[in-house]
């Protein structure tokens, strides 16, 4: 049990708000810049105004975006060497590659390609100018895959041996890093979430628009223009929420097979089965529908249970479950190398390795729901404006787009919560406990005092972030006039 006001609980506090408040962004910043790219390859290729104007207008709404998420990323930098240095130095052998990388790679990129983007459109030619604004998304992917790919390795940490002498983690092999199967899934699912919020945030913004300007009795071509904003939104997040479900299964496969604990809190198995062949899906705690469907979704023929996980913890440490052979199997080399430490942890020996199971329970069933929530408001919008119907304003019709962006924002969260919680008590799945991470000189005061600081500097980022894309979604589409780009030396200007 962790004291309410003891440090390890305010930092881990701390690190969770900071943690899901930068996760807001980082997934509409990856698919909105594709999408960006995408609308203005369709001008270039097209000619028509509407791309022109729906790439300047998202365009705006994604550097916004795009601007918060990098300020509130770099307080995560910080919070490592602030309040977690212990795990910093165990993992930084292992960290230091992918995180360099991207930083040279990723950022390089980003802040390169997105400055030309947004400084060259009277200074560029077509093809230059579009070439910027898809280097840029490839930044944000990049950036994506070396992140991703940390965080895989806390859930399951391979390539990697334990350094005695050293006291910490070393890295053995950088391709089993990238190719850890739970980096391998975890990555095209986060992905497709992305592209599910960007769908839904296009498709909402437009469709409100399009309602509000066909009441005001606006321009043919502003219509038009929604319109087409509304479409590819909305069948993006379609799309993308069919490929979520599918990515999604894949992932859970894999972390049945790493982090066996965690999918078992997040089916609520605390009881024993009276037929581990024929599990069905609880939708509520003691309530199970379709006998056998969670044998057949996670592939296996047995499914362990809380009560029997904790009793092969005790007998023989953290354990990884063979599916196919429905036994349990040793950890990654990392794991086996660490079990002699653990039992030296001072009154953390036998470690309790079950996650708490009311929180993976829900956050689980709230990732999922919330997300099919929103792929129907995708089908809601194809909906109203089928054929060339263009609904009338409606309170219902506001609050439904007003609601759809923060759809995908609440599964979002729900799934990272569900994804760092559901490792708990490991900072490092099977490996290093989240309380011999922190930093030893670290009181409770200062923990305290920088978490008021950041919850309340957040406070005020996300009221600048609201009321500017608030300003900028009122002020509709912007007119679609260029300039050509001449051949004598001119100063670069800002488009918008």
């Amino acid at each position: 049990m962790f004291c309410p006001m003891s440090p390890d609980t305010i930092a881990r506090w701390q690190f969770g708000i900071t943690t899901v408040y930068h996760f807001l962004f980082v997934p509409l910043t990856i698919a909105l810049s594709v999408l960006t790219a995408g609308l203005q390859t369709a001008w270039v290729k097209t000619g028509k105004d509407a791309y022109l104007r729906l790439t300047k207008f998202f365009g705006k709404l994604f550097l916004i975006n795009f601007a918060m998420g990098v300020v509130t990323g770099i307080v995560q930098e910080f919070q490592f060497g602030m309040n977690w240095s212990e795990y910093s130095r165990f993992v930084g052998d292992i960290f230091g590659a992918p995180l360099a990388l991207e930083a040279l790679i990723a950022f390089f990129l980003e802040s390169t390609f997105l400055g030309l983007w947004i400084f060259g459109w009277d200074r560029l030619s077509k093809g230059v100018h579009l070439a910027t604004i898809w280097l840029g998304a490839a930044g944000t992917f990049i950036s994506s895959i070396f992140i991703i790919a940390a965080n895989a390795w806390m859930q399951n940490p391979t390539g990697a041996w334990y350094n005695a002498e050293a006291g910490r983690a070393e890295l053995t092999s950088l391709t089993q890093v990238i190719l850890n199967p739970v980096f391998l899934t975890q990555w095209p699912h986060t992905i497709a979430a992305s592209f599910v919020t960007a769908g839904a945030f296009m498709a909402a913004v437009a469709f409100y628009m399009l309602v509000k300007k066909n009441a005001e009795d606006a321009p043919e071509d502003d219509l038009v223009a929604y319109r087409k904003g509304v479409k590819l939104g909305a069948w993006v997040l379609i799309v993308a929420g069919a490929c979520t479900v599918v990515s999604g299964d894949f992932l859970g496969k894999a972390m049945v097979t790493s982090q066996p604990t965690k999918m078992a809190a997040a089916e609520g198995l605390t009881a024993a089965l009276d037929d581990p062949a024929r599990v069905g899906i609880q939708v509520f705690p003691g309530f199970e529908v379709f006998p056998g469907f969670l044998n057949w979704l996670y592939g296996t023929d047995y499914i362990q249970t809380v009560p029997e996980l904790e009793q092969q913890w005790a007998d023989s440490g953290y354990l990884q479950w063979d599916r196919k052979a429905n036994v349990p199997v040793a950890g990654t080399q990392l794991q086996q190398d660490f079990a002699d430490e653990l039992a030296k942890i001072d009154g953390l020996s036998p470690v309790n390795a079950i996650p708490d199971v009311t929180i993976a329970f829900w956050t689980f069933r709230l990732m999922i729901g919330i997300g099919c929530l929103a792929v129907l408001g995708g089908i809601f919008f194809l909906f109203m404006i089928r054929g060339k119907r263009i609904p009338s304003p409606s309170p219902i019709l506001t609050a439904v787009a007003i609601a759809m962006p923060l759809l995908p924002l609440l599964a979002n969260s729900s799934g990272w919560i569900f994804t760092e919680m559901g490792r708990q008590p490991w900072i490092v799945n099977g490996v290093l406990p989240t309380l011999q991470g922190l930093s030893p000189s670290v009181g409770i005061f200062n923990v305290a005092f920088s978490l008021i600081v950041y919850t309340l500097v957040y406070g005020l980022l996300a009221v600048v972030e609201v009321r500017l894309l608030l300003k900028y979604i009122k002020k509709g589409l912007p007119e679609a006039e260029t300039v050509d780009v001449k051949d004598e030396a001119q100063p670069l200007s800002f488009a918008y």
